[in-house]
């Protein structure tokens, strides 16, 4: 083979093994946010000078486009789907929105948004607001009275809802505590101040400061563990799976991973192996967290706004944190980092925020003895060992644990974690004796209430089981009554059936779990295994789903309605991807999942989402106190008749 052509075969060779680190839903590059910054501060809006960058983040291509490119045959693919991205800015005391076509290096699509709700804060607006009050005369002066030193206050700006006022200001309120040396600062709450502040203006609006009650002690309140973990090996060479840019390898799984300033880590293009026929077969277009929801159950003053929604108000991916190795993940475990855009638009760097390792439950997958051979014992089984990307955001007081878990049976856990320290209250009783009126909680140590509240974590789960055309179906287990004891010639009275219903429209795809026994499928209706059964994933919830528990008129419900079921299916909307509407702070309840409920489109054979929401009810106790022991709920995706047979066994 002559030179020019010897030439040729390795540029084609690089060319191909460029294409598979690409995908056309990897998260921006540096670059790329680098570059939309500039186009951004070169238009009209640069000259603005309160110009600050609130979301940046891909603008996800058309499905259709992505799917025609991710064919298997690399000759013939398609042009990759040009690489846009979606921004959201604050200037001039408005909310712009602008789509940057990074190929052309220009703005294509501008608009103000005039709806309902803000962008998220600026880490830049939380870290000024938290130091107003240290300045704030009123404040200054309350400190003092309480015979405390101003030095040793820390206050935290929350999100505060809405009420059924009219909305003109990005606000947040204050809370300050007093740490005198502790590292617990949540423990520590100065009790009766409300500090409300406009974040553009960056002042003090209203001020109140109601009442006085005994600071809570700072003994016994340390969270740090005295155990040192085992000394770390960087070494992951033995590990079984393959990450080529943000695709991912392992077993009979292959999927894309990527990381986001809102949800943190996106699962894409999900695809299991059928060991009959040795072709991937797709099961999930796109999976990540959409939403939180936790609301306080105290009304009072102080305490009635704090009903966040993390997600939408922060961000999950800008509040990730650097994992710990040992700790939030294993020695064989790969670090990946993520890059979102600060305030002044420009990539920022997020280390060692996602895991990717392989998890020995110490169990088995399966197994089973056989004794009824003649003269044989036999034995067989199989490890269960799984595929873990991990992250942990933590926000506020609380830790969050997220798992996406990856098993060889063709499943997929999304495990949630909850830790962290417990947001208290501070009051007069220092012994469960003497409480005589409603504190909204629980007293877990000497003059300190844990107020009681809730946790909703919303997935969005855009599952495409072998291909588009998708259904939900309610497989319900109903009791029937043997009549005809002639024709069964048994004894027995009664048995239960399977009756199986197809959600029609989005109506029929709100699901009350619990209330009956019923298992919620996503079937494909065109599809079917060799012997005839539809085939399909199955919904296991890890335990009883919760749902809301507040009234339907009331505010924060009314912003949440999606907490209402645990279960949406909803017809797929490139553009519907947030629960509780894409700008959820000082939200109104008139965008998001239930809205877009409400439209009641066809879901039958349709490109469907499904939602989930993982949910707790939290009665705080005294164990959870200092720091929360993890608190774990979740959910499995599991193959149901998508298989000939047992893919353990292929």
């Amino acid at each position: 083979m002559n030179t020019p052509i010897l030439a040729l075969v390795f540029l084609l060779q690089c060319a191909l093994t460029l294409g598979l680190h690409f995908h056309p839903l990897d998260p921006l590059t540096p670059q790329e946010i680098n570059k939309t910054s500039f186009i951004v501060k070169k238009s009209h809006l640069g000259n603005l000078k309160d110009l600050t960058f609130h979301y940046l983040d891909l603008d996800e291509p058309n499905k259709k486009h992505v799917l025609q490119w991710l064919l298997p045959n690399p000759f013939k693919k398609p042009p990759a789907p040009r690489r846009r991205s979606l921004v959201v800015v604050r200037a001039g005391g408005q909310t712009h929105e602008l789509i940057i076509d990074l190929t052309a290096s220009k703005i294509v699509s501008s608009r103000i948004y005039t709806g309902h709700g803000f962008p998220p804060f600026t880490f830049i607006e939380l870290f000024r607001a938290s130091k107003l009050p240290l300045t704030y005369p009123s404040f200054k002066k309350s400190i003092l009275d309480r015979d405390l030193n101003i030095s040793e206050v820390s206050c935290l700006p929350f999100t505060v809802g809405w009420y059924g006022e009219i909305t003109t200001r990005r606000e947040v309120k204050a809370s300050c505590f007093y740490r005198d040396g502790s590292v617990n600062v949540f423990t520590r709450p100065i009790e009766g101040i409300t500090i409300t502040i406009d974040v553009d203006s960056m002042r003090v609006v209203k001020y109140s400061d109601r009442f006085r009650k005994p600071l809570p002690g700072k003994e016994g309140n340390d969270f740090r563990t005295k155990h040192k973990p085992f000394p770390f090996s960087c070494n992951v060479s033995d590990t079984g799976f393959q990450i080529l840019g943000n695709r991912v390898k392992w077993a009979n799984w292959k999927f894309h991973v990527g990381f986001t300033a809102r949800a943190g880590v996106t699962i894409s293009t999900a695809s299991v192996l059928d060991p009959r026929t040795k072709l991937f077969r797709r099961v999930m277009y796109r999976g990540h967290v959409s939403e939180t929801f936790v609301p306080y159950m105290d009304p009072t003053n102080e305490w009635y706004f704090r009903t966040f929604m993390d997600i939408g108000e922060f961000g999950f991916g800008k509040s990730a944190v650097n994992l710990q190795p040992l700790i939030d993940c294993p020695q064989n475990a790969a670090f990946l980092d993520g890059h979102i855009a600060g305030p002044d638009g420009t990539a920022q760097r997020m280390t060692n925020v996602m895991c990717v390792f392989e998890k020995n439950s110490y169990g088995a997958s399966f197994r089973h003895t056989e004794i009824n051979v003649p003269g044989q014992v036999i034995t067989s089984g199989e490890a269960d060992i799984s595929l873990v990307v991990r992250m942990v955001a933590t926000v506020g007081n609380y830790d969050y644990f997220l798992d996406w878990e990856f098993q060889k049976n063709g499943a997929i856990r999304v495990g949630v974690g909850l830790t962290g320290v417990l947001e208290v209250k501070a009051t007069s009783y220092t012994s469960n004796e003497q409480i005589t009126d409603c504190v909204y909680g629980s007293l877990v140590a000497k003059n300190t209430i844990a107020v009681n509240h809730d946790h909703y974590l919303t997935y969005y789960l855009d599952l495409d089981v072998d291909g588009n055309g998708n259904s939900l179906v309610k497989a319900k287990l109903k009791t029937v009554r043997v009549t005809d004891v002639n024709k069964t010639s048994s004894p027995r009275k009664s048995y239960w059936t399977v009756v199986k219903e197809t959600a029609k429209t989005e109506a029929d795809g709100r699901v009350k779990l619990g209330s009956e026994p019923v298992e919620v499928l996503i079937v494909n209706p065109t599809k079917k295994t060799k012997i005839g059964n539809t085939v399909g994933y199955r919904l296991i919830p890890e335990h009883l789903p919760v749902t809301s528990l507040l009234t339907d008129d009331d505010y924060p419900e009314i912003r949440a309605g999606y907490t209402k079921y645990p279960v949406w299916v909803t017809a797929y909307n490139r553009s519907e991807r947030w629960a509780g509407g894409f700008y959820s702070d000082r939200s109104r309840g008139d965008d998001g999942l239930a809205v877009w409920s409400s439209r009641n489109r066809e879901i039958e054979n349709k490109d469907i989402v499904m939602w989930y929401n993982v949910g707790f009810h939290h009665i705080p106790y005294q164990e959870d106190f200092p720091v929360m022991p993890t608190l774990h709920g979740g959910f499995t995706l599991r193959p149901s008749n998508f298989f000939d047979n047992d893919p353990l066994i292929g």
